[in-house]
């Protein structure tokens, strides 16, 4: 259980999977349906970690088609168009496409537990949080050090397409403004990076609220 202990200690600030680089862009319609495409990179190293004394069955990272196709299996409202998978001399990097019914359907599949996002309007006008660290004050400085070191050249990226205008912004979890990251686009199509070392060590909180 070494992966899986390893993945709850450093990694539960993540909304979408417990890995290090994620990109994640959504599609919404005018309908509310749409089309979600992420890519994230996992390290070769955790990634073996996850496969030693036979414990394979506990990673909690979908590195398969089959994976997804078993969490779809439950979520009606999802259906998988694409996967692929392909290595550098790093990480293995995991790219999927999806296509889901209404917004609700996505965040079924974003945030099963439904702790971590919220959502309120429709899918002509609403406001979509995601929240990527709760914020949890001070981090050890040993942690600290710790994910400094790992998450060096890794990095979050979130984007959405909206039918018309929506705006994209970052606050801690009191709802300030929080300007470590990058919004690299606003209007249309909204955009933002933020670098890994950064969401993970945010002792405030960090939020990505959509509007539109």
């Amino acid at each position: 259980m070494k992966y899986r202990c390893l993945c709850a200690v450093l990694f539960p600030l993540l909304i979408l999977t417990s890995c290090f680089g994620i990109s994640a862009d959504i599609t919404l319609n005018r309908n509310g349906s749409g089309v979600i495409s992420l890519e994230y990179q996992i390290s070769k190293y955790l990634d073996a970690l996850g496969r030693q004394d036979g414990n394979e069955r506990w990673n909690t990272i979908p590195v398969g088609r089959s994976d997804f196709e078993r969490t779809l299996e439950r979520l009606p409202e999802m259906k998988l168009l694409s996967f692929s998978s392909r290595e550098d001399e790093r990480n293995l990097i995991i790219s999927v496409r999806l296509e889901f019914s209404s917004i609700q359907g996505l965040l079924a599949f974003l945030d099963a537990q439904e702790l971590r996002s919220s959502f309120t309007g429709d899918a002509s006008s609403g406001r979509l949080v995601f929240t990527l660290n709760e914020g949890a004050g001070d981090i050890n400085p040993a942690l600290d050090s710790l994910l400094a070191g790992i998450s060096t050249a890794y990095s979050v990226n979130i984007s959405m397409t909206f039918p018309g205008e929506g705006s994209l912004s970052f606050t801690d979890k009191h709802g300030n403004p929080v300007h470590s990251g990058e919004i690299v686009r606003q209007g249309r199509n909204v955009s933002g990076i933020f670098p890994l070392y950064d969401v993970l060590s945010s002792g405030s909180g960090l939020n990505a609220e959509f509007n539109w």
